[in-house]
């Protein structure tokens, strides 16, 4: 990481970005371009292990390309606020948190492991605790993502 000084290595503050964002961007790759497509996400982090799960419709086009090559990229971000640099173009800004790395993508076939994802997804989503049930967890693809190195950084607000 170029920025060293802005590297975020403590566990707790990695899994506040983790819990703050809702969003993350999962880049695939789509023959010689890359692909790129937001999605809501749960997540688990044990060990500085990070999995992530995703769902979507049953057929669509990122599905065939994990079929095609599961080496994926997450960007997830949260916090950004910009800061103002006056009259100087230059001196403008955000501050942020981010968290960023490669993985590899599994389309998640079996009906438990699906259920438990939909609510690991449900309860970063919202902080509730929903109970899912077979026929709601075969109406979607879930997308599970094992991401063994991340990096993550912040940039705070000016004093």
């Amino acid at each position: 990481m170029r920025r060293s000084d802005r590297q975020i290595t403590d566990p707790g503050a990695i899994e506040e970005i983790l819990h703050q964002a809702k969003v993350l961007h999962l880049g695939l790759m789509d023959g010689a371009r890359p692909y790129v497509v937001p999605l809501h996400y749960g997540y688990e982090l044990v060990d500085g292990k990070l999995t992530l799960y995703m769902h979507c419709a049953r057929e669509g086009h990122k599905l065939d390309l994990i079929r095609a090559n599961p080496n994926v990229f997450v960007e997830i971000d949260t916090g950004a606020v910009p800061i103002s640099g006056g009259d100087v173009a230059c001196r403008y800004g955000a501050a942020y948190s981010s968290l960023m790395g490669g993985g590899t993508a599994t389309i998640v076939e079996d009906t438990e492991e699906k259920i438990r994802a939909l609510e690991v997804l449900m309860k970063t989503q919202t902080g509730r605790a929903f109970a899912m049930t077979p026929e709601m967890a075969q109406s979607v693809a879930v997308i599970r993502v094992v991401v063994p190195a991340f990096t993550a950084k912040a940039k705070p607000l000016p004093q």
